[in-house]
């Protein structure tokens, strides 16, 4: 590289520097809690009030769950694969149970799964929803998988929109996050880590994540916390291990369902078992719940916000112990409405051709 390319080089760098320096929020003096003020001196007559009762809320309980080849959607685009997870649901905030008609009523606590996501799925997760904001760091992303490495590209927003690539691999971080190791990072098309280097610029003061919850930098590195960072209802665990496998990221929870029993159905599953659980209209006191797949040979093809469709076009059945099997239809195969944004506008009545004069 000649003279001049390396000072273009060393320029771009300070400007980014000078930039992500620049636009990060000042922080503000902690404020002291405020003094209490001592009640007044009371007479020794004077009778002490009588505090108020504090009511206390109902113990949440947590709904086993066992899921089977799931096909689990985080939006209408983009999915999960659960192979095999088992664990909880349990409710979230006030929600004394989990309430189906509302996914942020839930999490799912898992104690032993292996879940994939191809990066398809997951670029399409962080431009819909995690940098969705007009004011994100990043834009237009997208992932591809290459030689055990995973590739991202996109737009450095905050920065003007200038495109930036990185590579990197994934490890789990001690306190159970996802890092992604970055091994190069090119702006503008120009190398750009070791001039960071050179000039003590890291990822962080370039990318300011700290308005993204689920996603923070460290040094070089990006950390992905995915129970915070995909949409809900979340999912929690410890993630075990992480690895790229058949064009997909792979997230183990626990030993990854090995040591799970053989499954109880057959064919694709969710299943709910003990304490209360909601959906619709109905109220199972203690769930004893099945969905499965009408389709028993393939993956159940399941959207939470769609899921009501999904029972209607399907059928369900009362076992003598009077718990529900739901047999649903695949989300992908429902009957599609029309989106009336993407329909041609319709093309207006034209007057009729006035007759000739002269003529009737």
């Amino acid at each position: 590289m000649n003279n001049k390319a390396l000072a273009a080089v060393a320029l771009l760098a300070l400007i980014l520097s000078a930039c992500s320096k620049s636009s990060q929020p000042q922080k503000t003096a902690a404020t002291p809690p405020a003094t209490p003020v001592a009640p007044n001196a009371a007479s020794p007559n004077a009778t002490a009030p009588v505090a108020a009762p504090v009511a206390t809320a109902a113990p949440a309980r947590g709904v086993k769950t066992e899921m089977r080849n799931v096909l689990f959607h985080l939006s209408d685009r983009a999915a999960a694969h659960l192979e095999v997870l088992s664990g909880e649901l349990w409710p979230t905030g006030k929600n004394e149970m989990p309430v189906f008609d509302d996914k942020n009523s839930f999490e799912v606590h898992v104690t032993s799964g292996k879940v994939s996501i191809s990066p398809q799925a997951l670029a399409s997760i962080l431009n819909n929803h995690v940098f969705a904001r007009s004011d994100a760091p990043l834009k237009d992303l997208s992932i591809t998988i290459e030689n055990q490495s995973m590739r991202i590209k996109g737009k450095l927003h905050s920065k003007g929109d200038i495109p930036f690539e990185t590579t990197g691999t994934l490890s789990v971080n001690p306190d159970g996050r996802i890092r992604v190791k970055t091994e190069k990072v090119k702006a503008l098309h120009v190398p750009m880590k070791g001039v960071m280097g050179v000039f003590g610029i890291e990822l962080a003061d370039v990318v300011n994540t700290s308005q993204i919850a689920g996603l923070d930098t460290a040094k070089n590195d990006l950390l992905m916390d995915l129970g915070t960072l995909l949409p809900p209802p979340h999912i929690r665990g410890k993630v075990t291990a992480v690895k790229l496998e058949n064009d997909a990221i792979v997230t183990y929870f626990g030993d990854g369902g090995a040591s799970l029993p053989p499954p109880t159905e057959t064919g694709s599953y969710m299943k709910f078992e003990g304490n209360p659980v909601r959906f619709g209209k109905m109220t199972m006191e203690s769930a004893d719940l099945v969905v499965l797949d009408m389709d028993a040979s393939g993956t159940l093809d399941w959207s939470q916000d769609h899921y009501r469709d999904q029972l209607v076009a399907g059928y369900s059945k009362i076992t003598p112990a009077f718990g529900l099997r739901a047999y649903v239809k695949d989300f992908g195969k429902l009957p599609r409405t029309p989106d009336p944004a993407s329909a041609p506008p319709a093309t207006p009545a034209q007057p009729p051709t006035p007759a000739a004069p002269g003529k009737s």
